[in-house]
C-alpha cells in the first residue's frame, strides 16, 4: 500500500507518495495549471498517478491559519478533495500543513538550491512534508 500526499495551491499541485512500507515520503512532481479553476487536466494527472503508484489513500494538506482557523483558502481545499474523492474513490485525509512551505524552503535553501529554481520544487517538497507529518503519526499509533 502506499498513501499520496498533496500540497494543493492557486496554480500548482505538489505531489508525494510514501514507499510501500509507510516509512518515507518522496517527492514526485509538481501539476502545474494556469487558472485556479483549471483543474480537469490536473484531476487527470493525479488519477494516472495513483494508478501508477497504486495508492490506496491520500493525504491534502489543510492551510490552517496559524490561530488554527479556517480561511478562504481552507475551503477551496476542501472542495478539490473531494473532487479527489469521487474521481478516485479513495479515503481522502486532511492533514494541518502549516508552515510546511517554509520548511520546504528552508530546507531547499539548505541543500544549496538558488533561490529563483527552488520554486520549480517547494510544492512537491511541501507534499512530501505533509505526507512524512501523516506517517509518522500513523506511525506512532
Amino acid at each position: 500500500m502506499r498513501i499520496m500526499g498533496l500540497d494543493y495551491g492557486a496554480k500548482t499541485v505538489g505531489v508525494a507518495i510514501s514507499d510501500e512500507l509507510l516509512l518515507t515520503a518522496q517527492p514526485v512532481e509538481t501539476i502545474k495549471r494556469d487558472r485556479e479553476t483549471k483543474l480537469r487536466k490536473t484531476l487527470a494527472r493525479i488519477e494516472e498517478l495513483l494508478e501508477e503508484y497504486d495508492v490506496e489513500k491520500v493525504v491534502v494538506g489543510l492551510p490552517k491559519k496559524l490561530n488554527n482557523e479556517e480561511g478562504e483558502r481552507c475551503g477551496k481545499t476542501r472542495e478539490f478533495a473531494q473532487m479527489v474523492h469521487q474521481r478516485s474513490g479513495l479515503e481522502v485525509i486532511f492533514w494541518d500543513e502549516r508552515l510546511t512551505t517554509v520548511l520546504a524552503d528552508a530546507a531547499l535553501a539548505e541543500g544549496n538550491v538558488a533561490r529563483e529554481n527552488r520554486k520549480e520544487y517547494i510544492d512537491k517538497v511541501a507534499a512530501s512534508l505533509i505526507l512524512k507529518s501523516y506517517l509518522e503519526s500513523i506511525a506512532e499509533k
